[in-house]
């Protein structure tokens, strides 16, 4: 394997830990900032929404240009941002740091992407793209609770230091060995969205959004859902988000041999049905239990829900590529993009509900985004089967 492919993927690992940290750093900066963790949550919403919008429109504007300059720029601002949320004195500036870190963030995923597919040849292009995204299943798995043990020991702000550290010594390295000149895919704003009108693509794209958000809706709290609803101490919070992880790395491995034998669209059902069962179980926990179980129930369901959650994406992408194959590279992005939207609808949400209800009540209320994804699944095979062959 090219070496310079692993790089990018450690690039992916640093860039992609913040969108997951926040469950462990919400009740951090929440007392520092001496603001509720609903309000911290914001954080998340605006980076995802930086992430999603920002992605398409940065790519169009970065263009043709070189792409080694082009991830050199990402990742320079990627590292200015968390350097600006490690030393911001208000939240406001900690809000405009988490704006700069996801645009920049979603270039460099998209970039890196392209960039891996260049370096390796269309006959390895689904194993550079593989590896790269690798970096993004190891942020969950590993980057997220070793940043929110680092705040837990050395403060949240230390957290970003250490990410921005990561970040840089990537920079460094993929500056001496990207080679120079290599040009990116010169495309419109219009014609990056062209394929949403493509039979398929959107309804796909619905299922994405409503998936992520369910899931955000308690991933991003995951702070107040353990220390106040199930009575573990803050500490326990790296456990947790470990656990998860695991589970992350062990579904993302399963579901490319699960699709392969059942069919990424039985095992997206799937994946959305278990989804909502165990949200839904989390409210029970939380609501039945007694703390002193409760708490290790919670961090129990952790491993399913991890490997759960991660059957998902690479079943979705398959199952989104199959609808226009030759149009992959325009369709894939997207749905990134989808995804993000996602986490800042699920934020969003989830904040609101924590303001207005229990916390014990996040696990129904994510429960039902699944649900909704079902039914467009249901809906728009109705739809398929009533159109009349050609």
């Amino acid at each position: 394997m090219d070496r310079r492919l692993v790089w990018l993927a450690v690039g992916a690992f640093a860039t992609s830990t913040v969108a997951f940290v926040f469950a462990g750093l919400l009740p951090l900066i929440s007392a520092s900032a001496g603001i509720s963790v609903s309000d911290a949550g914001h954080l998340v919403t605006v980076y995802s929404l930086a992430y999603a919008i920002g992605t398409p429109i940065l790519s169009t504007f970065a263009g043709a240009a070189d792409r080694r300059r082009v991830i050199a720029a990402a990742l320079l601002a990627f590292i200015a941002g968390n350097a600006a949320a490690a030393s911001s004195g208000s939240f406001a500036t900690l809000l405009a740091a988490q704006i700069v870190m996801g645009a920049s963030a979603g270039l460099f995923a998209s970039t890196a992407q392209a960039t891996a597919v260049a370096l390796a040849g269309p006959e390895h292009r689904a194993r550079a793209v593989a590896t790269v995204l690798g970096g993004t299943t190891f942020a969950v798995a590993l980057g997220a609770p070793l940043a929110s043990l680092v705040g837990s020991l050395a403060g949240w702000r230390a957290a970003y230091l250490v990410v921005a550290g990561l970040a840089l010594l990537c920079l460094a390295v993929l500056w001496l060995r990207l080679p120079r000149g290599l040009p990116g895919l010169k495309l419109s704003l219009r014609e990056r969205l062209a394929a949403l009108g493509r039979p398929g693509i959107l309804p796909s794209l619905a299922v994405t959004l409503l998936y992520l958000t369910g899931g955000f809706i308690i991933i991003a709290y995951l702070g107040p859902l353990a220390t106040e609803g199930a009575g573990l101490p803050v500490a326990m919070l790296p456990a947790l988000l470990l656990t998860f992880g695991i589970g992350a790395i062990a579904g993302n491995y399963a579901s490319g041999q699960l699709a392969d034998r059942l069919g990424p669209g039985r095992m997206i059902v799937m994946a959305l049905l278990a989804s909502s069962a165990i949200c839904a179980s989390m409210t029970a926990i939380l609501e039945l239990l007694p703390p002193e179980i409760a708490g290790p129930a919670l961090v129990a369901i952790m491993l399913p829900w991890g490997f759960v959650g991660w059957t998902f994406p690479p079943a979705q992408a398959s199952r989104l590529v199959g609808h226009a194959p030759e149009l992959a590279n325009l369709t894939l992005p997207l749905n990134v993009s989808a995804m993000y939207f996602g986490i800042a609808l699920g934020s969003f949400i989830g904040g609101r509900l924590l303001e207005a209800a229990p916390v014990a009540e996040l696990g129904i209320a994510a429960a039902a985004f699944p649900l909704a994804a079902l039914a467009v699944i249901a809906l728009t095979r109705r739809g398929t089967a009533r159109v009349p062959a050609a």
